[in-house]
């Protein structure tokens, strides 16, 4: 795949028919368009700074442009999509800038969640916890896994942030866990980044399983930090691609 002429600095992935993985499930059609969208993003079926052209993705899916449109507003709302006048929605290549603003942001809340939940989370959810662990490392042994461990780590977030005993810190980590989604998904795409990643989550875990919060609090910050060296190690090699890059 390129874009502007460009290659994209990731491996081509497999053909995908994504007017296949509509009606999948019971869910309503937006959402549905939604949900195929945001995986071909993340697995780089539309790469960083590529252009997502309503008529293409119409015939590709096999949606109305009205369902399109809907999702495409919804993706900006996420931050995975953008637009810019005269030319349309584009897959977001976040500046540098942002990148290490949404990194501080996220160390600084997820070390917050980390110290509750150690300090305040019951047993089961700890449990609760270990197995969503267990499940991402499960995720992380596949070939070209880097969506599933996404899901998996979303799992895995996800109890974390119900059992941290703090809604606001939920919904706001939240919110900066999906802005985030593409660095990400572009960090768990370095070589060797997942199984690294899964490690530090380890010990994560396993501090949290010790309820020692200042070890589970370090382990933490120096997992973002490894996390934020790999996104913007990955940032880099994608900030020529497009010229509807940000500025």
């Amino acid at each position: 795949m390129t874009v502007s002429g460009s290659p994209v600095p990731h491996s081509s992935p497999e053909p995908v028919d994504l007017a296949a993985q509509v009606g999948r499930v019971a869910a309503p059609l937006r959402q549905q368009v939604v949900e195929v969208l945001r995986q071909a993003i993340l697995s780089f079926h539309y790469a960083p700074g590529q252009r997502l052209i309503e008529r293409e993705l119409i015939e590709e899916i096999g949606v109305s442009r009205t369902t399109i449109r809907e999702a495409l507003r919804e993706l900006v709302a996420e931050g995975l999509v953008k637009t810019i006048p005269q030319k349309g929605a584009v897959v977001v290549v976040p500046s540098p800038q942002e990148a290490l603003e949404l990194y501080e942001l996220r160390a600084a809340l997820e070390a917050l969640a980390v110290r509750r939940f150690t300090e305040v989370a019951s047993d089961q959810q700890v449990a609760e916890l270990r197995t969503a662990f267990e499940q991402l490392a499960e995720a992380a042994g596949g070939e070209g896994a880097t969506l599933r461990v996404l899901q998996a780590k979303d799992r895995f977030y996800d109890a974390l942030l119900r059992g941290c005993g703090n809604r606001s810190v939920h919904s706001t980590l939240g919110g900066v866990q999906a802005r985030l989604s593409l660095l990400r998904a572009t960090s768990l795409s370095q070589p060797g980044r997942t199984a690294r990643s899964v490690q530090e989550l380890r010990t994560v875990m396993e501090a949290i399983e010790a309820r020692n919060a200042e070890a589970a609090v370090r382990a933490c910050n120096h997992h973002i930090e490894q996390a934020k060296r790999a996104g913007l190690e990955g940032l880099s090699a994608t900030s020529g691609l497009s010229s509807f890059s940000p500025a």
